[in-house]
C-alpha cells in the first residue's frame, strides 16, 4: 500500500492511510510531474472562462481517475475556497471598470467580479490537477521521478528528509507540550503564554539541530558521502507512450486556444 503524499501534508506515520489504486497510479511518475508542471503553467496563463472551464473539467476527470478520498479532498479545497470567496468579496470592490452593482457606497465592477472567477477557477483546476496527478505519489517515488528528470540532488534530498522527519519533529513537540501540560501550563492571552510557546518554539528548534546532527553522524558512519542511489528503475510502458500522446495532444490545444 503506498504512502501517498495525498494523504497528508505534515506527518509521514498519517500517509499510511488506505488509498485505492487506480489507473493515474500505472502512469510513470515522471509524465505525471511534467504533464501537472505544464498543465499548472497553462491554466495561470488562460484568461478565458471556456479555456478555464474545460481545464477545471479535466483536473475534476483526474480527481476522479485516481480515485481520491471525497471527505479529505473536500477539506483541502474548501480551505483554499476560503480564500478565494474572499477575494471574491474584495476584488469587485477594488478593481476599477465597469460598475456592476454598488452596496453602501462602494462600487463593484464587473471586471473585478471576472478576475475574482478566473482566481478561483484557476486555484481550484490546479489543485485538483495536483492532488490527483502528484498528490497520489509516495513520497519516494516522488523523490526518485524528481531525481530522474535532473532536478538539483539537494532539493530532492532536501524533500525527502522533510518528509521522513516531519513526524519525528511533531513526537517531539507532543512530548515538550505534555510536559507542559503536566506542570499544569494553560494557554492564555498573556504575557507569560507568549514566553512560554517562544521557550517551546526554541527548544525545539534546539533539539531539532541535536537530532539532525545525531542523524548526520549515524549516516556518515555507514558510508553515506552525499549522494543517494536511485534504486527505482523507471520505465515507460505501453499505457505511459498513450498519455504521453494525449498529453502533447491537449496540451498543444490548450496552448492554441490561449493564444487565439
Amino acid at each position: 500500500m503506498p504512502k501517498a503524499l495525498e494523504h497528508s501534508a505534515t506527518s509521514w506515520k498519517g500517509q499510511a492511510l488506505k488509498h485505492n489504486r487506480s489507473i493515474l497510479d500505472r502512469l510513470d511518475p515522471r509524465l505525471r510531474l511534467l504533464f501537472t508542471s505544464v498543465f499548472a503553467l497553462l491554466v495561470v496563463a488562460a484568461n478565458s472562462l471556456g479555456v478555464l472551464l474545460v481545464c477545471l473539467a479535466t483536473a475534476l476527470t483526474f480527481a476522479l481517475l485516481a480515485k481520491l478520498n471525497l471527505r479529505r479532498t473536500l477539506r483541502r479545497v474548501l480551505a483554499m475556497d476560503l480564500f478565494v470567496i474572499f477575494l471574491l468579496f474584495m476584488l469587485p470592490f477594488t478593481t476599477e471598470g465597469t460598475p456592476l452593482f454598488e452596496v453602501a457606497g462602494f462600487v463593484a465592477s464587473v471586471e473585478g467580479v471576472q478576475h475574482a472567477l478566473f482566481i478561483g477557477l484557476k486555484a481550484n483546476s490546479t489543485l485538483l490537477c495536483l492532488l490527483a496527478l502528484i498528490g497520489t505519489l509516495s513520497a519516494s517515488t516522488l523523490g526518485h521521478a524528481l531525481a530522474y528528470l535532473k532536478v538539483p540532488e539537494k532539493l530532492v534530498h532536501l524533500l525527502l528528509f522533510t518528509v521522513r522527519y516531519l513526524d519525528v519533529i511533531g513526537q517531539e513537540y507532543k512530548r515538550m507540550r505534555r510536559a507542559m501540560q503536566a506542570r499544569a501550563f494553560v494557554m492564555r492571552a498573556n504575557r507569560h503564554t507568549w514566553r512560554a510557546i517562544g521557550y517551546l518554539i526554541g527548544m525545539l528548534l534546539v533539539r531539532s539541530l541535536e537530532r539532525s546532527e545525531r542523524i548526520n553522524n549515524a549516516m556518515k558512519c555507514r558510508g553515506f558521502t552525499g549522494q543517494f542511489y536511485l534504486l527505482d528503475n523507471l520505465r515507460l510502458t505501453r499505457i505511459d507512450y498513450l498519455f504521453a500522446i494525449f498529453s502533447c495532444g491537449y496540451l498543444g490545444a490548450l496552448i492554441g486556444a490561449i493564444l487565439l
